[in-house]
């Protein structure tokens, strides 16, 4: 802004006739106008009458001349760099700006994509792109000098505080106005020691949502490509063009702000900040944000009739309170983690800090717990809280008193004391059905004590108190450090030197147990005015404070592991799962599959959550191998009790594999004629079996598989395997005993609707006949009883029925594909056949029959399983084990006394019907295949076409995976989200994904 401006700029008095006439006067163009927002001056999108665009800038008439001209040497810069952004056009005398009235005047093509303000959330890699484009247009004005960028504007960061100071009167809320200044105030004094050494150079100064053009990717994502608006080019700081894109990302997700540390980073790869960089990045941030919003304010007090500064107000206040919610060093802490320095501020830069050590005379070893409590009697145990503990195993997490359980248990044991330990992922503070973390990870060591008389509290390291009360002591130590002290009533006084071993404090005896913490903190998170620690939630009296996983990266910084200094063994834990992601991708092989852009490392899974190594619980909707649900305690049991036992071959004979199969027998339809089953390990193998006893017992080789099916990845199950998502060659591959048959899907096959049936058997009638004309008659037809690989797709009324009689007349065998469909997941039936009412000649089982242990089953009748003997003798080496078999009775029983098929069926009604009522409200939602606990979201970018949104489908499920959903997609065109959770999902997690999906199809992926 000019030395001129009172704090806020009028717009040009240019209406959109008047831009009409500029355009015909000045570029011989016969144009409509429609008026485009700005502060400060007026833009209107040109259309000619060949559907040509152009839009059309009135400049404020504070710009002066050399200030376009530097605009225009900024985008000449722009295309030699590579950087999109819109070219000014030259007038009718060719020169690039035009006069009109005393105003200046440009017109430059019109950028094509999407305006990207209002797209609400921005995923990872859009914030990445964001990052990225700013350090793009950084690079390219690095060597850009012109007399033009030599201005004074509001908008230069390095006057912000000042610009936020004036303007803030304009501010009609006192609190507001209070928190702007206050918020200003604070970045100010960040900045203040690292201003000189902050580089310099021309700057777009506003490259924002607001000012650049969005194209929509193979993600289905819009990304942004188009610079607009140098209206605010100058020179300036270079940090400040990160700040300004950063800010202004802060609105897509503002209950998140850490999120668009991802644009930071992004930055940072391309253009690298210096430490002195990296530490002003949040308090730019800060400033910007209240400058906005004290802008804004001052916009509409002297331009009462601007729809767009009025528009814009509330998302420059939720910009403002996003980069508020955390402490304004927390922030900075985290953004220097996030870009990989190391130490605390120190001048311009940053210098390392050493964590107290033991003092000299103990270095060699601390008896446990000693230095603080010199006369504790008898030994400590350190707790296990985390993710990975066996003792909160059976889902002994989730209950209210978990901790006090593993207390109780220690101290009942003997032990003298019982210890939480820092920084330990607490396993025990894990939400469930919710879409944000809980606070998992302490930020101090938790002690138990037992019942008994009173204990003095010793200092570990000499020190000075800086406070003493009645619930603690807080040391001062050298190098920049604190010990905090919680729990105990202190005996020293503050200012008092202490050394390693005085008595500062004293414990009072109880009958109960007592607790007290200690943190090792350092100091700039406790001085000062807007201490970060006092943005952690205060826990009872000696107790540890906890933060949520995407806190722990500042607060690792904050606070350092006190183990060492209580002679304690030193666990402090951190995210992995980048690290083994790298591990895994250095011995997996290109075609084996992950999940997500960003997996999280899963460690644990109860029933039907899984928790990654942070405690953060997801509700898996996706492991129908887990069908009584995660770590279920029977199932364990029984491969405990039997491991222990005995396992050997199915060629011994022991009770368990007549016990299994009996039972499995028991479940058929009465007079199915079904009475023999060999077991194997998976799918796929009872799959190969299948085909190889149909084949037998016709004396046939071909086999009729239905088009886009999926069943398994051995020689033969693969070569029935005919999908294009799991194979793109599927079709074109097929050995030549396999014959592809049209696949009955009324929602994309041949023929739709739901009458269909009896003309999808008929085609499948004639290709046998053909077959038989061919002398390749079918030894088999195989098909799933439901499409589960189309996402739960039921087959057409009549089709089975038809199809195997047809099948069997023309002397083939019929073999369902139960390994996904069945054991009771349709809800209304344990198998998926009988939805059909049919009973065929070989049933294939697998995923859910060990609940994850590797079991899998064929069941026929004898004639067609002593048609193998005529190949030589079945043997499975692990198939039918005692171990397996034991496992597969303990899942049925599991399954009966847990009423899992009643829940697959009341609680898959629930989800189906709350999955169509989303599909009222949001258009992406096509139809909703499956039943019971088997179905199928089907998203489309058209309902009556039924394009597939397949790259939207992919993006919903990593922003579900963000709010605690794992989804993921099936289908040949892979748009369809599968829903086939452990059959014990509960009514509150269907409410939680129906609630987590509404939210992403409201907001964006």
């Amino acid at each position: 802004m000019s030395d001129a401006s009172p704090g806020g700029l009028v717009r040009p008095d240019v209406t959109e006739a008047d831009a009409r006439t500029i355009a015909r006067d000045c570029y011989g163009l016969e144009v409509t106008a429609a008026e485009l927002g700005s502060n400060q001056d007026r833009n209107f999108a040109l259309t000619a009458a060949d559907g040509s665009r152009s839009v059309l800038r009135i400049d404020n008439p504070v710009f002066a001349d050399d200030a376009r001209e530097a605009q225009h040497a900024a985008l000449d810069a722009y295309r030699a760099a590579g950087v999109p952004a819109a070219a000014v056009l030259p007038g009718l005398d060719g020169r690039l700006t035009q006069r009109w009235r005393g105003f200046a005047v440009r017109r430059s093509e019109f950028a094509p994509g999407e305006p990207m303000v209002d797209l609400g959330y921005f995923a990872p890699a859009v914030l990445e792109s964001f990052g990225a484009l700013s350090a793009a247009s950084a690079n390219a004005l690095a060597d850009l000098s012109h007399p033009g960028l030599d201005r004074a504007h509001m908008w230069d960061m390095r006057v912000a505080y000042d610009e936020t100071e004036r303007l803030a009167d304009s501010i009609d809320d006192e609190d507001l106005r209070e928190r702007v200044r206050g918020a200003a105030r604070s970045a100010h004094a960040a900045l203040a020691p690292l201003a000189e050494a902050l580089p310099v150079q021309a700057v777009h100064g506003d490259l924002t949502d607001d000012n650049v053009m969005g194209v929509r990717g193979a993600d289905a994502r819009v990304h942004p490509q188009t610079v607009l608006d140098l209206g605010d080019l100058s020179y300036g700081w270079r940090v400040a063009e990160l700040a300004v894109t950063a800010s202004s990302l802060l609105q897509h997700d503002p209950d998140r702000p850490l999120r668009v540390l991802d644009a930071i980073a992004a930055f940072h790869r391309s253009a690298p900040l210096s430490a002195s960089e990296a530490r002003a990045v949040w308090p730019l941030v800060v400033l910007r944000a209240a400058l906005l919003v004290a802008s804004g304010y001052r916009q509409l007090e002297i331009d009462g009739d601007n729809a767009y500064a009025r528009d814009r107000v509330a998302g420059e206040q939720a910009m403002l309170d996003a980069a508020t919610a955390l402490p304004l060093a927390e922030a900075t802490e985290h953004v220097l983690a996030g870009l990989g320095f190391a130490g605390v501020a120190h001048g311009t830069g940053l210098r390392l800090l050493a964590v107290p050590q033991v003092p000299a005379a103990k270095s060699g070893g601390v008896e446990p717990l000693r230095a603080l409590l010199p006369e504790l009697d008898g030994e400590p145990a350190v707790l296990e809280p985390g993710v990975e503990s066996d003792a909160l195993a059976s889902g002994a997490w989730l209950e209210p008193d978990a901790e006090e359980r593993l207390v109780r248990d220690a101290l009942a044991a003997g032990r003298a004391a019982a210890v939480l330990p820092y920084g330990v992922f607490r396993l025990t503070r894990t939400l469930i059905d919710a879409q944000e973390p809980g606070a998992t990870w302490p930020i101090a060591t938790e002690i138990h004590l037992a019942a008994g008389g009173a204990q003095p509290v010793a200092s570990p390291v000499p020190g000075t108190v800086a406070s003493a009360t009645s619930r603690g002591v807080l040391l001062e130590l050298e190098g920049g450090w604190h010990l905090a002290i919680d729990g105990a009533a202190a005996e020293a006084a503050e200012g008092e030197s202490v050394s390693a071993g005085a008595v500062i404090a004293r414990i009072d005896a109880s009958a109960d147990t007592r607790a007290i913490s200690v943190t090792l903190i350092r100091a700039d998170a406790v001085d000062g005015d807007e201490p970060p620690i006092l943005a952690v939630d205060e826990p009872e009296v000696g107790l540890a404070p906890l933060v949520t996983p995407d806190r722990v990266p500042a607060w690792r910084r904050f606070t350092g592991d006190p183990a060492a200094l209580l002679g304690l063994p030193h666990l402090a834990q951190r995210d992995e799962s980048g690290d083994e992601l790298a591990r895994r991708s250095e011995i997996f092989a290109s075609a084996q599959e992950r999940y997500y852009e960003r997996p999280m490392q899963i460690e644990r899974g109860w029933r039907h959550h899984l928790i990654d190594t942070t405690g953060r619980a997801y509700i898996d909707m996706v492991n129908n191998v887990t069908g009584l649900g995660h770590g279920h305690p029977g199932v364990a049991d029984a491969v405990n009790r039997q491991i222990r036992r005995l396992n050997t071959n199915s060629r011994f004979l022991y009770r368990e594999l007549a016990e299994y199969s009996e039972r499995l027998l028991a479940l058929l339809p009465d007079g199915s004629g079904l009475d023999t089953v060999l077991l194997v390990n998976s799918g796929s193998e009872a799959v190969d079996l299948a085909l190889r006893l149909a084949q037998a017992a016709t004396g046939r080789k071909t086999v009729v598989a239905l088009r886009e099916a999926y069943h398994g990845w051995t020689m033969a199950s693969d070569a029935v395997t005919t999908s294009a998502y799991d194979n793109p060659y599927a079709l074109q591959n097929r050995p030549d005993w396999v014959e592809v048959a049209d696949v009955p899907n009324r929602f994309r096959g041949t023929y739709r609707g739901e009458a269909t049936g009896s003309r999808y058997a008929a085609d499948l009638g004639d290709d046998l006949q053909r077959l038989a004309a061919e002398g390749r008659d079918a030894a088999a037809f195989i098909c799933e009883s439901v499409l589960g690989n189309a996402g739960g797709v039921l087959l057409p009324d009549g089709y089975l029925a038809d199809v195997y009689a047809r099948v069997r007349a023309a002397g083939g065998l019929c073999i369902a594909d139960e390994v996904q469909v069945g054991f009771g997941r349709m809800g209304s039936s344990f198998w998926g056949f009988e939805q059909s009412g049919v009973t065929p000649d070989i049933i294939t089982i697998a995923k859910p029959m060990g609940n994850g242990f590797p079991i899998g089953g064929v069941i026929t009748s004898k004639r067609i399983a002593d048609a193998l003997a005529t190949q030589g003798q079945f043997f499975s080496s692990a198939g039918g084990n005692p171990l397996s078999c034991r496992v597969g009775i303990a899942v049925l029983d599991a399954m009966e006394q847990e009423g899992l098929q009643q829940n697959a069926l009341h609680v898959g009604s629930r989800l189906a019907d709350g999955f169509r009522a989303l599909a009222e409200r949001h258009e992406i939602i096509g139809p909703i295949h499956g039943e019971g606990l088997y179905l199928g979201v089907e998203l489309v970018r058209d309902r009556q076409s039924l394009e597939p949104a397949t790259a939207e489908a992919a993006a919903v499920c990593e922003r579900l995976k963000e709010l605690g959903v794992i989804v993921l997609t099936t289908s040949e065109r892979s748009n369809v989200l599968k829903v086939k959770p452990p059959l014990c999902l509960t009514a509150e997690s269907a409410d939680a994904v129906l609630a987590a999906l509404d939210r992403v199809l409201t907001e964006g992926w």
